[in-house]
């Protein structure tokens, strides 16, 4: 294993980016932006690269966090752990529903039901304005209230954001080292030989999938507080694409590359969108570059240089030749 896999390394590395991140960029509103979207990527990484499941639902828990947010901060006042705790429960039962369904059917079977429930989910959305808002969502969505202080301010969020994502990325380090995580990477590699062996695999990918519903959700809600609108693009399909879009630049063989994924991503966009109004087909020859060159996506990049600069500094010296 490459060092740079260890628990800790990725631990380590999550806490580097919270940071430096303030370091190098100006906007704390983009750093917060990275520091959700790199959560909610991880999730999305659970189902991909550690148990084999490309789904297009990924957005509807997006979404459903989002609204849970808009509505109990808008209508209710609830308090804001609430809020949070509410959505991410909320998440994992619509994914625990979604999932149920969607592994009835493998290949792209499962990928076209997935993409099914999201149209679905965002025609529900869109039909029932009077409780999501629909095309113009819910506005006017707080920022949290911590010791007394709205944190209004972009950097002091960034610092609430920041303490929720070392959680978050935290517990998905320990899930996926433990023999719940162990055994859904042997359903990814062969389902059939993990099923022979007794495990039920069908009941391991549900409780991926809520998993992962909960973390994206919790990441939803956070984007609401940060924009201050629960919009309906954020339960598009489109969304899911883009969530995917993230997983597959960053490397699905690593945690640490959803963080990767979503940086590279949203400072590209930030840079190019000013830039050039058609930033999008660039970012089109960027999956070709991955797709054909980079298959482990930016962390198998990070992993090649870590090994040609420590690996070869302790390369044993060869022997000299006796005579």
């Amino acid at each position: 294993m490459n060092p740079l896999d260890k628990p800790y390394a990725q631990l380590a590395l999550a806490l580097l980016t919270v940071l430096v991140l303030p370091l190098f960029l100006k906007s704390g509103i983009l750093a917060t932006e990275i520091l959700i979207f790199a959560m909610v990527v991880a999730a999305c990484n659970l189902l991909l690269g550690y148990t084999g499941l490309l789904s297009f639902g990924q957005g509807i828990f997006f979404g459903i966090g989002t609204y849970v947010a808009g509505i109990c901060l808008t209508r209710w006042s609830v308090p804001v752990p609430l809020v949070l705790a509410g959505a991410a429960v909320l998440g994992a039962a619509t994914a625990t529903l979604v999932g149920w369904l969607s592994i009835r059917r493998q290949g792209v079977y499962f990928v076209m039901l997935t993409l099914a429930f999201s149209q679905l989910f965002y025609f529900v959305a869109y039909t029932f304005s009077g409780v999501t808002g629909g095309d113009n969502g819910l506005l006017g969505v707080p920022r949290p209230l911590v010791g007394g202080t709205v944190l209004n301010a972009p950097w002091s969020y960034y610092t609430f954001v920041a303490i929720c994502f070392v959680a978050v990325f935290a517990v998905l380090v320990m899930v996926t080292q433990s023999t719940f995580g162990r055994t859904l990477l042997a359903i990814r590699e062969n389902e059939g030989r993990a099923a022979a062996i007794g495990f039920p695999t069908r009941l391991f990918k549900i409780e991926a999938f809520a998993i992962s519903g909960a973390v994206t959700a919790f990441g939803g809600a956070l984007h609401a507080m940060l924009i201050g609108v629960a919009p309906l693009s954020n339960i598009e399909y489109h969304t899911s694409e883009l969530i995917l879009i993230m997983t597959i630049i960053g490397g699905s063989s690593s945690l640490f590359g959803s963080v990767l994924g979503a940086g590279f991503y949203l400072l590209l966009a930030d840079a190019l969108s000013t830039v050039w109004p058609r930033w999008l087909l660039l970012l089109g020859l960027v999956l070709v570059t991955v797709a054909l060159f980079l298959q482990r996506g930016l962390w198998g990049l990070v992993e090649r240089g870590y090994d040609l600069v420590f690996r070869r500094e302790r390369a044993p010296e060869t022997p000299a030749e006796e005579h």
